[in-house]
Order: C-alpha cells, then sequence, then structure tokens
C-alpha cells in the first residue's frame, strides 16, 4: 500500500479516517495509542515530530494536520467531491473545517486535559467547568448548521470533512457532561453520518460508541 494513516481512537483524526474509507482506496491504518503515550516515542516521533495524529503517509510524502490532509484528499480524489467545486462554497466549508479544528476543538481539549493549562486541582476543575459551558454553545452552533443542512450534508450535497468532525466533536461532548440528544438537528445527522458505508468502517475500526453521555 503506497498510503498510511496514522489514527488515534476517537481523536479528531477519525475525519481523515472516515474520508479515507469513503473513497474505497488502499491504504494502511496505523492505530497510534495516545492513553499509552505513544505519540511521544521514537518511532512515532521519526515520522512526526510534532507527536500528533492524524498523519498521511502518501508515497514518499508525509502530510500532517486535518486542513492539510483534507484539501491533500480533496485533490487525490476528486471525484468524491470533499470540498466543493465552487469557490466560494469550497471557502465557506474550508473556513468551517478551521473554526472547527482552531475554536471548538482546543476548547474540549481545555475539558478533557485542564491539567495541560492549569497547576492546582481547584484552577483545573474550574477551567473544565467555564469550557464544559462554552463548548455546548460552540456545539449549539454546529446544531444550526444541521439543522439548516435538512436532508443534506453540513458542506452542501455530499459527505465530507464537515460531517465527519461534526460526529467527532458532538461524541466528545459525553465527556463534558453533555447529552448529544439534546441537539436533536445534530443528533439526527450524526446518525445518518455514521450509517454511510466508509464511515461505518471507521467506526467498527476505532470501535466507537456515539453516544458517551452518562446522567
Amino acid at each position: 500500500m503506497s498510503m498510511k494513516l496514522y489514527f488515534a481512537p476517537g481523536a479528531c483524526s477519525f475525519v481523515p479516517h472516515a474520508l479515507l474509507e469513503t473513497t474505497g482506496a488502499a491504504f494502511e491504518p496505523v492505530m497510534v495509542k495516545l492513553h499509552k503515550g505513544e505519540q511521544n516515542e521514537a518511532a512515532f516521533k521519526a515520522v512526526n515530530p510534532r507527536g500528533q495524529v492524524p498523519v498521511l503517509v502518501d508515497g514518499g510524502e508525509t502530510i500532517t494536520q486535518i486542513l492539510a490532509i483534507v484539501t491533500w484528499l480533496d485533490a487525490k480524489f476528486p471525484e468524491q467531491q470533499f470540498l466543493p467545486r465552487d469557490p466560494l462554497a469550497r471557502a465557506r466549508v474550508l473556513e468551517t473545517l478551521a473554526w472547527m479544528n482552531n475554536t471548538v476543538h482546543p476548547t474540549f481539549t481545555h475539558v478533557f486535559m485542564p491539567f495541560k493549562f492549569a497547576g492546582t486541582p481547584e484552577a483545573q476543575a474550574e477551567l473544565k467547568a467555564f469550557n464544559a459551558k462554552v463548548y455546548a454553545r460552540l456545539l449549539g452552533d454546529i446544531e444550526t448548521m444541521a439543522a439548516k443542512a435538512g436532508a443534506g450534508f453540513l458542506g452542501g450535497d455530499r459527505f465530507g470533512p464537515l460531517d465527519a468532525y461534526a460526529l467527532v466533536l458532538l461524541r466528545w461532548g459525553g465527556f463534558a457532561q453533555i447529552d448529544p440528544t439534546s441537539y436533536p438537528a445534530l443528533w439526527a445527522h450524526v446518525q445518518k453520518v455514521a450509517q454511510l458505508p466508509g464511515v461505518a468502517r471507521a467506526i467498527e475500526r476505532e470501535r466507537l460508541q456515539l453516544n458517551l453521555f452518562k446522567p
């Protein structure tokens, strides 16, 4: 196989994982166990010195970061139309994808790993509680997108990276004590997306449960 995707189950690397599965192209999935610190081991640092997933190795090229990998896959598999062909529509999808990656995602990181940003248990608890509320509001923005999309997809008429990232972000809400069913349009959208053959294969490989909320 000429392509390898380094991914971690349940992480944002699900986005290119689902896209690759959707293409039907042959690739080698390489699991990186973040909870065991494999991202910091020499073997992985040789692939990505930043110690992050996802990483796509395509032939002799190594590509990191979701936006870069998505645009690469869109160019490599144009028939999938992961990104719209109309320049303005394409820009709108990319700006939303960037927002998911640079705003919504880091907000969750402050909930899931507050120890990275605060030293004392008290400060960590306050940081986690505050950002959980912010995260709920941001999911509300994606709920609005899903309601507007209706029977379509978040980026238009075709499945794409926004749909895969929305699935990840809503799923993460369970860790922040957010019930995904409290966002009815987004929850319905995620369930629809999860049934797409390529997405379903990625979910199966990563052994994901969509609803992680525990009352």
